[in-house]
């Protein structure tokens, strides 16, 4: 991979994430390269990062032996159509992370080229993401690896075998940070009803998030054997919890995650 060029179309806060996370596990600045229409993002990213930077979508995907798509869904053909002869004659490996797109679309739009199209969420942002992937039909294991790498380099990856499987990978993964948030932001507001002042509520609230998730993930026992120990017979957490139940909390979440599958699948068309 350190032998690799790796150019990104899109400069967003995910394709800069993926730059840094790359140079931070070793890969030098100069095999990167970066194109997007804003001049001042660019520039940003030139100083953070030290990679190269341009306006011109086609003077990196000229250049390159791993490309990957990194702008808005909506922009995605156009992008693609005005890269189709360079795609052709250098056959790149070509990363999307746009929801929404499928291989199908991007091969109509490209041409024939190896395609691994994955789906990261926002805490790639902070090198913690969770991020699906899947490899169409001629990505060899060497390209797979690559993919790896450069979405590894924010967080943990999972293969899947079956395209329509990033649906619920965009239902779990990629929206499900925005679950955690509204119960963060319901539990900051119920801590303020209860008297505690917003500066100490929600210092509480994330502090107590973060350590679980950290409890979590440090621990061989999965969350309902945590939460049953959290939990005392007749005690305060049996309380509020109780509440949850009663109000059919575990199949909210199922139907959350259910409708968010199915919005995902009506994207993808």
């Amino acid at each position: 991979m350190a032998q690799q060029s790796i150019g990104f179309i899109g400069a967003g806060n995910m394709a800069t994430s993926l730059a840094g996370g790359m140079v931070a596990k070793g890969i030098r600045p100069a095999r990167i390269w970066m194109s997007d229409p804003s001049r001042d993002r660019l520039e940003e990213v030139s100083q953070l990062h030290r990679v190269h930077v341009t306006n011109e979508n086609r003077d990196v995907a000229g250049r390159v032996d791993v490309l990957v798509l990194a702008v808005k869904p909506q922009m995605m053909q156009a992008v693609c159509e005005d890269l189709r002869d360079l795609i052709a004659d250098r056959q790149p490996l070509v990363i999307s992370i746009a929801a929404g797109v499928t291989v199908a679309n991007l091969r109509s739009w490209l041409g024939e080229t190896p395609i691994v199209r994955c789906m990261p969420n926002t805490p790639s942002l902070v090198q913690a993401g969770a991020t699906g992937l899947y490899a169409a039909e001629g990505v060899s294991d060497e390209q797979k690896t690559m993919a790896k790498e450069i979405l590894g380099s924010v967080g943990l990856t999972f293969w899947f075998a079956q395209e329509k499987e990033l649906d619920a990978v965009t239902a779990v993964s990629g929206s499900g940070p925005a679950y955690f948030f509204l119960l963060m932001e319901s539990l900051i507001e119920a801590a303020k009803a209860q008297g505690l002042d917003p500066a100490t509520a929600r210092q509480m609230v994330l502090q107590t998030a973060w350590g679980a998730a950290q409890l979590a993930v440090a621990s061989e026992a999965g969350p309902d054997v945590l939460r049953q120990q959290v939990t005392s017979p007749g005690g305060t957490t049996a309380a509020a919890l109780n509440v949850f139940e009663e109000a059919g909390f575990r199949e909210q979440v199922q139907a959350a995650v259910a409708a968010a599958r199915e919005r995902s699948e009506e994207l993808a068309g």
